[in-house]
């Protein structure tokens, strides 16, 4: 992802006819001298090249000549399916002593609810959620902010609920299950 995002900022200066349009801002930018000096002209070159062919960014060119490089629409999709790919909930040092339970109740219609009630079932998988109900899901670390970025991807955000609980009525299952002494 921020290779794809160095390309776009920094590469209008390596190719020509883009050197005169963007010019003294890129070139003199601290992040573009530390690109220059990991990837050659050509690999940046190349990087733009194959963004703009695959439609993930496009070139406008603004009154006074200036042109600036921008993400298309299929290329935001992309940029948030990397982010949600790289999502991981960060664990503290010590446990709070606190359960984060997460309930959702996604409707089975239209269809494409259920696409997106399996995606969510995966994703908080993938990120070692407990499954204690069908669906009810537990986590013994802070982590609203990413279940609201997962949910808002899949645009469920409004049929979820995340609780915060002091006690579980099996939480030496729970505590087994997470390492938690």
């Amino acid at each position: 992802m921020l290779v794809a995002m160095g390309g776009i900022m920094f590469v209008g200066a390596t190719l020509p006819g883009l050197v005169k349009g963007i010019g003294t801002f890129s070139r003199s930018h601290k992040s573009y001298r530390k690109t220059r000096m990991r990837y050659s002209e050509k690999q940046i070159s190349n990087s733009f090249a194959y963004l703009k062919k695959k439609q993930l960014i496009k070139l406008v060119q603004e009154s006074g000549g200036k042109i600036t490089v921008q993400l298309t629409n299929q290329g935001e999709k992309r940029l948030t399916s990397y982010s949600l790919d790289m999502l991981k909930i960060k664990k503290p040092k010590k446990w709070d002593g606190k359960w984060r339970v997460l309930m959702f109740d996604i409707p089975t219609h239209p269809k494409s609810y259920n696409s997106a009630r399996d995606a969510l079932r995966n994703k908080i998988k993938e990120l070692g959620f407990y499954q204690i109900q069908k669906s009810v899901w537990v986590y013994p670390y802070e982590c609203e902010d990413e279940l609201l970025f997962v949910a808002e991807m899949f645009k469920v955000q409004r049929y979820i609920e995340i609780l915060t609980a002091d006690r579980m009525l099996h939480e030496n299952v729970l505590k087994k299950k997470f390492a938690l002494g």
